[in-house]
């Protein structure tokens, strides 16, 4: 039955692809599909290379199954119409088989000598031995801290290689001089702070986000985490993003994304310093919402592909990205070629974590489907009880480590990088 609807979709897809004319160049992307964002692609992003080039492109805007759903049924019919893709690491570790290997395409861009683009990103492009994705761009969190916090940090630590042990002695250090709790950490009903535990937390002190989730690491880690708690401020609970608690100076040191943030570095650019998340025993576990640029085995026309990767990868592509719709360059070069103002001072926070000695990048898992849900409940509810309710720590690990495996087990998904493993 699988094998007769994709063979079905794949004549769908024979017969939409008619109505895009033979010279265009055929980009489906799940990032950048809302109706504002992909109007800005289509007459803002995409003309100027339309003008060198005298290519025509076809952006398409797509949910993740039509896109991977689509790349699956062209591989399967050996025919395609797509010739570039834009998706997110997760979704790429589903149809990475469909994928060209673009191990010689990317020699050809670096070669060119204009672009840095982040090593840790290209590898985690590598998948099955081959490079089937060249990262495109970023989103990702990060630590926000008032300049009136800076006199209360250790002074043998340095704040852009800030460790987790070196936080907490920051935090307590405000504690102790101002008498109030000055770390944000955002724990309201539609805050993220599953990410920072499965994504930072996890990483730095396990070296994995799923396949060490009861280990005796992960243990010394929930100890911290509850030490740390008593200096995070009383309303975090309340708290849905960092923005408004900055810019009221109710916290002076504060981790969230960078889009839950934007406004207070925004709004007062001198007032703040954005600063890489800390690291912990295995390294600096950093979540990257990484989108990158594939070429299906099927595309129609690979070479012509080739370039519009080559021109969204310029460091003046990527700053035009930033600019026009939030998301954060992969391309060293691009951060020092941004404006001045606090939408520089955001990418220069996010250049530096990039560019960390000792990144871990962590992903958001991919293929898990509707019961996405599941894997963040499984973080948020060992938080409540171990943190809120102090029970004990390897108790709740193995109520919540048993449903954990229980849901990769089921779905099938792969568990998410740093500690990768394809099913």
């Amino acid at each position: 039955m699988r094998r007769l609807s994709v063979l079905l979709l794949a004549g769908l897809v024979a017969s939409a692809a008619t109505v895009v004319a033979a010279s265009d160049l055929t980009f489906m992307s799940t990032q950048m599909r809302p109706i504002t964002e992909a109007e800005w692609v289509r007459t803002v992003l995409l003309p100027p290379f339309t003008t060198a080039t005298g290519i025509p492109v076809v952006f398409l805007g797509a949910e993740e199954p039509e896109l991977t759903n689509r790349i699956l049924a062209e591989f399967e019919a050996r025919r395609g119409s797509l010739d570039l893709v834009g998706d997110l690491h997760g979704n790429f570790l589903v149809y990475y088989n469909a994928l060209k290997d673009l191990g010689a395409e990317l020699v050809q861009l670096e070669a060119l000598g204009d672009r840095t683009l982040a090593r840790s990103f290209v590898e985690l492009g590598r998948i099955g031995g081959a490079q089937v994705y060249i990262p495109w761009m970023q989103a990702t969190y990060v630590l926000v801290a008032n300049k009136k916090a800076l006199q209360y940090l250790p002074s043998w630590a340095d704040p852009t290689t800030l460790t987790y042990d070196q936080l907490y002695l920051w935090a307590r250090n405000i504690f102790e001089a101002t008498g109030e709790q000055k770390l944000g950490i955002p724990a309201g009903p539609r805050a993220l702070l599953h990410r920072f535990l499965h994504g930072y937390l996890y990483p730095s002190f396990t070296g994995a986000q799923v396949t060490k989730f009861t280990s005796p690491e992960a243990v010394l880690m929930w100890e911290y985490l509850k030490d740390l708690w008593q200096y995070v401020t009383p309303s975090a609970p309340l708290l849905d993003s960092m923005d408004t608690a900055l810019l009221s100076e109710e916290v002076w040191i504060a981790w969230d994304h960078t889009a839950r943030v934007k406004t207070a570095v925004m709004e007062r650019p001198d007032d703040f310093v954005v600063l890489p998340a800390p690291a912990g025993p295995k390294g600096r576990g950093v979540i990257t919402v990484l989108a990158g640029l594939a070429i299906p085995q099927t595309a129609p026309d690979p070479a012509r592909a080739y370039q519009l990767i080559e021109y969204l990868t310029r460091p003046s592509s990527q700053v035009a990205i930033l600019e026009g719709v939030g998301f954060f360059p992969v391309v060293a070069e691009a951060a020092g070629a941004v404006p001045t103002g606090g939408l520089k001072v955001l990418a220069d926070g996010v250049a530096v974590q990039s560019a960390s000695p000792d990144l871990l990048v962590s992903i958001i898992p991919g293929g898990l489907g509707a019961r996405g849900g599941e894997f963040n409940k499984v973080y948020l509810d060992s938080f409540t009880e171990i943190v809120i309710r102090g029970r004990p720590i390897q108790e709740v690990l193995a109520q919540q480590g048993a449903l954990l495996d229980a849901l990769f087990r089921e779905t099938g998904a792969p568990t998410p990088v740093p500690d990768v493993y394809l099913p």
